[in-house]
């Protein structure tokens, strides 16, 4: 499993306005950013519960395992760039 973790919901408008957004930052960067869907796959939805824990409480939520860092909700492709290669996102 990458350390870069993209959780989504198939029909949620923002993950849907993340897509090419993600896209471009693998692309760019190789960062290799997996995309785990969690309304409708229960063992996807174990895993955002490992990682959110109240920190987003929906989707979409970004956790860079390595980092510790995260985004909850849309980004830009800089604040996704900047998170993805452990420069940007919050942390606790």
């Amino acid at each position: 499993m990458s350390h870069l973790l993209a959780f989504y919901g198939r029909e949620c408008p923002h993950c849907i306005l993340m897509e090419p957004i993600i896209a471009q930052v693998n692309k760019d960067t190789g960062a290799g950013i997996e995309r785990l869907e969690v309304w409708y796959d229960e063992k996807n939805a174990a895993i955002l519960a490992q990682h959110d824990k109240d920190l987003c409480g929906g989707v979409p939520f970004f956790m860079n395992t390595e980092s510790k860092k995260w985004i909850c909700g849309e980004a830009t492709y800089d604040e996704l760039k900047a998170w993805a290669t452990g420069n940007g996102g919050e942390s606790k």
